[in-house]
């Protein structure tokens, strides 16, 4: 059995990625078939899903803050937390702008007509941001880990590490507490990795067969194109800057956050990613574990660079089969409220939906495009997801090739 598990260690990745196509094999041509094969795949998606969930708050919480305490400088935690804002900022402004510009570039979306249903999603507005912003220091941390306010959650974490630091020895019984939560936390989620594969499968079987071929095919045009302006992006920009300012190979890197990358893919969160990239980070890259526990927690709250480009994308491809004039000032204020809106998209299934709602309106673009964008969002955000859980780690790499942290000080 143990040389089973060694084995399956390895191959784990492949295991994965065979996981993903059945589910797509079996969501096109077998759970509409026989009945039960959905049933069973939503019942065991479901217990997966809620398998990872249940350790991501407790984990993300331990892990900032024996991330800050095991520095010990709150210089340095402010280095690494800087760095991958800038860094996050930085590539969600150059994701905003590929979106928009390339849809533009090719005239997607002229020619195509659909019918638009109404919708009851409601508009983004400013104030939310300006709320989120307010609400950035839980009145109540309880609430935060219950309600799944992840921003909260972080920002609770920070304070305690610091807290923890400041107050030296007197804090001890506490941070060990946390260090044995954290450490059970990553045991349990070890052994959940276990079962990916299968839990891949199970939650792309219903996506699949509740989209059906008629919508895949009917969007397939648009859907690939987005799909190559995603990838695209991951490989140049992510890849250029795991080479470059990681100092590291791109290929080892790609190879290296396979599972991560087809998790996020399979389950459309990349808070439910989190922990198995930070094993990807940790065990393949050799990222410290000072990095992982900041940048990665972070990178699932504020980057969205797949998401700006997701939003762009969306606006212009609808602004086009509309017959709506996009003009020059309007496209740099969607670029603007898109970076701002990316930011404070929870990174959940459909997590994107009220933000592009937002950017809909702004744009002047009919209500009834919500109704073709939330049929076609899920089989969207597969690969927003992935490509934002991408861009977590290629972040993790750039700051390790940065900031030259050593895991031993």
């Amino acid at each position: 059995m143990k040389k089973f598990y060694t084995w399956y260690q390895k191959h784990i990745t492949g295991a994965i990625f065979i996981g993903l196509l059945l589910g797509i094999l079996t969501g096109l041509f077998l759970a509409d078939c026989f009945a039960p094969v959905l049933t069973v795949t939503s019942l065991l998606g479901g217990i997966y899903m809620n398998a990872l969930n249940m350790m991501i708050f407790p984990l993300v919480f331990c892990s900032v803050v024996m991330g800050i305490c095991s520095i010990g400088s709150i210089k340095t935690t402010g280095k690494i937390t800087g760095a991958s804002m800038v860094f996050f900022l930085c590539t969600t402004a150059l994701a905003s702008l590929a979106g928009l510009i390339i849809p533009r570039l090719i005239h997607l979306g002229r020619g195509v007509s659909f019918e638009m249903a109404t919708s009851d999603i409601a508009a983004t507005d400013m104030s939310n941001i300006l709320d989120t912003i307010k609400n950035l220091i839980p009145s109540n941390p309880v609430s935060a880990f219950a309600q799944g306010n992840m921003l909260q959650v972080l920002v609770f974490a920070v304070i305690i590490g610091f807290t923890l630091i400041a107050v030296g020895e007197k804090g001890q019984p506490l941070l060990n507490v946390i260090d044995s939560l954290n450490e059970v936390c990553l045991k349990i989620i070890s052994t959940i990795m276990y079962f990916t594969p299968i839990g891949v499968f199970c939650t792309i079987v219903p996506v699949v067969e509740a989209n059906g071929t008629e919508t895949i095919i009917s969007l397939a045009t648009q859907l690939i194109i987005l799909y190559l302006a995603f990838f695209i992006f991951a490989f140049v920009v992510y890849g250029l800057a795991v080479k470059v300012i990681g100092k590291e190979s791109p290929i080892k890197f790609f190879k290296a956050i396979m599972p991560a990358a087809l998790n996020a893919f399979g389950t459309c969160s990349s808070s439910a990613t989190i922990p198995i990239s930070k094993q990807c980070m940790e065990d393949g890259m050799g990222v410290s574990n000072k990095i992982t526990s900041i940048a990665i927690p972070l990178g699932a709250t504020v980057n969205m660079d797949a998401v700006s480009i997701l939003m762009s994308f969306m606006i212009m491809f609808f602004a086009n089969a509309c017959g709506i004039n996009v003009s020059i000032s309007m496209m740099v204020i969607v670029l603007l409220a898109n970076v701002l809106l990316s930011v404070g998209t929870p990174g959940v299934p459909g997590g994107a939906i009220a933000s592009f709602a937002a950017l809909a309106t702004m744009a002047g673009l009919p209500a009834g495009v919500m109704g073709v964008y939330i049929s076609i969002n899920t089989l969207c955000d597969m690969g927003a997801t992935c490509v934002n859980v991408i861009g977590d780690l290629a972040c993790c790499v750039a700051l390790k090739g940065r900031l030259k942290i050593d895991e031993h000080k």
